[in-house]
């Protein structure tokens, strides 16, 4: 009896860890994509906002916001929480922890580095990741550089709300990636194809506008002063009649124009701005004068759905055409 407990104390101690208590793979891949997935749906949707947005507005902000508020979140339960309490969320949810050969906890700097060096399991046609599947101690290439390796736990040092914690995870980044989504069609896509009406209409519609507002004739004078008025916004509409009445204190003469070329400088669902090249000629027989200009015109749509004009401003005034008299 004596001779066996000599033996036994006797006996060398094995500094090696049993098989059994190193994680799988599957397990592993299990805590990796409840530790990385909400944060990189959450990212990638937030990326697609952002490139969609006008630069500096709102939703831009509140995307460049959430990106960085998520990929803040995710480093962190990857490196920062495992050294302080233990677990990261995945690894806490399937009941693993990262820790180095001799058991010891693995520090933040060496959780970062580890973290980088999953890019070498990544570049390496993912075969690092594969790795654990027959390296003898369950390591990617990233633990075997960092000198880590990961082990199950006992279940009763799980946290004990840890589903209830993952659950909400899941739900807040699932919840952010649908609104991503409806803010892109609802904010971005939807008002952007109905400024591309706006363009479309209006390179066709604006020209004529404008040369029917500008456009009168001294025998129907009257008619066609009352139709320019009819082409613009409440706004506009006093500054174009204080015109009108100029020419009529005057002695009127045919003034008519047409647009040689133009373009639509921006555009939303319900104004925009354009650009018009114009020529044409005042009065007539042996008095004609044939004249260019250049102009600034600003549209907004009315409640019936027609396009007025909002605001006129002459970028080059008026003047006699090249080769005319």
């Amino acid at each position: 009896m004596t001779l066996l407990v000599e033996e036994t104390e006797a006996a060398p101690v094995v500094d090696q860890v049993a098989p059994n208590d190193l994680a799988r793979w599957h397990i592993r891949a299990a805590a990796l994509a409840v530790d990385v997935l909400p944060g990189i749906g959450v990212v990638a949707t937030m990326a697609l906002v952002w490139l969609a947005a006008p630069p500096r507005s709102m939703w831009w902000w509140v995307s460049v916001s959430v990106l960085v508020g998520a990929t803040l979140l995710t480093t962190a339960n990857r490196v920062v929480l495992p050294p302080n309490i233990g677990w990261s969320l995945g690894r806490a949810l399937v009941g693993i922890a990262v820790v180095r050969l001799d058991g010891a906890t693995v520090g933040v700097g060496r959780m970062m580095l580890r973290e980088l060096a999953h890019l070498l399991d990544t570049i390496s046609v993912f075969v690092g990741w594969l790795w654990p599947l027959w390296d003898p101690r369950r390591r990617t290439f990233a633990d075997l550089l960092l000198g880590t390796e990961v082990r199950l736990v006992e279940q009763d040092r799980r946290p004990a709300d840890i589903r209830r914690s993952a659950a909400i995870t899941v739900s807040v980044a699932v919840s952010l990636c649908v609104g991503g989504s409806a803010v892109s069609v609802m904010a971005i896509f939807l008002p952007d194809r109905a400024s591309d009406r706006t363009r479309v209409a209006l390179a066709a519609q604006g020209p004529k506008i404008v040369t029917e507002m500008l456009t009168y004739d001294p025998k129907s004078l009257g008619a066609d002063f009352e139709r320019a008025r009819s082409l613009t916004s409440d706004k506009y509409r006093p500054e174009l009649v204080k015109q009108q009445e100029s020419v009529q204190k005057g002695h009127p003469v045919v003034n008519e124009y047409w647009v040689t070329d133009s373009t639509v400088l921006s555009a939303t669902p319900d104004q925009a701005t354009m650009l018009l090249f114009m020529q044409g000629h005042r009065g007539g027989g042996g008095e004609e004068r044939f004249i260019s200009a250049t102009v600034r015109v600003s549209f907004v749509k009315a409640k019936d759905g027609r396009w007025l004009v909002d605001d006129l401003n002459v970028v080059t005034k008026p003047k006699s055409a090249k080769g005319r008299k």
